[in-house]
């Protein structure tokens, strides 16, 4: 299987435009420069518009935990969902995880993915760049990431996943133009997710070892988005 793998990025392919050594003192308890932080969070994403996909009308509509959390438990119930999400159980489980991201600091933001007004899929949305995930690549400033769960059976498994990843990653690079590339870290041992990326629009960066997996580092690149 290695053979066959795209192969990495080149060291130095990525410049650390982001100084690691800030970005660990900022996780750890201390302060980021201030040009890095400075107010671009992820507030804004209620607000970004619709995109017209070969599958429907697609949003991202940020998450209401009185609204939602009963249809997110069942989802990250689901069996397939929960192997590598690891947030089954009842439903205090995930409201805790989404709690944790509602009443953050905007860093990371919790969706539904509506299409043609029907709940479907579950999205974060984070700032890569202010993320733990950074002290595992060359990060840059504003490196924007995503996470995916498609709720239903039947949207599984027929390309859903890769046209909705080329969507949110377009609407990432659409109204975050300071944003160079999305970037996400799917489990290396989920090929559907990551063949979902690779069809998606992203490449293959580099495979990575994170505390809780080891994950395919994919990369949508803004200079490639109309490209691949």
């Amino acid at each position: 299987m290695s053979s066959t793998r795209p192969s990495a990025d080149p060291p130095g392919d990525d410049t650390l435009d982001l100084r690691l050594d800030d970005l660990v003192a900022f996780l750890e308890g201390g302060h980021l420069e201030a040009e890095v932080l400075d107010g671009d969070l992820l507030d804004s994403i209620a607000s970004w518009n619709p995109s017209d996909t070969p599958a429907g009308t697609f949003r991202l509509v940020p998450v209401r935990l009185e609204r939602d959390l009963p249809l997110l438990t069942r989802w990250m119930n689901d069996p397939a969902v929960a192997a590598f999400w690891e947030l089954a159980g009842p439903e205090t489980v995930t409201a805790e995880h989404l709690r944790a991201q509602i009443e953050g600091d905007g860093r990371s933001v919790p969706c539904l993915g509506v299409l043609d007004s029907t709940p479907m899929s579950y999205f974060e949305i984070y700032r890569a760049d202010l993320d733990p995930l950074a002290r595992h690549y060359p990060a840059r400033p504003h490196d924007t990431g995503i996470h995916l769960l498609i709720g239903g059976i039947t949207d599984r498994g027929r390309g859903m996943g890769s046209t909705l990843l080329r969507a949110v990653a377009d609407l990432v690079l659409d109204h975050r133009p300071r944003c160079t590339r999305v970037v996400a870290e799917p489990d290396i041992r989920n090929t559907p997710s990551v063949s979902a990326f690779l069809s998606g629009g992203f490449r293959y960066a580099a495979e990575v070892d994170l505390p809780d997996k080891r994950a395919a580092l994919m990369m949508r690149d803004r200079a490639l988005r109309h490209v691949l």
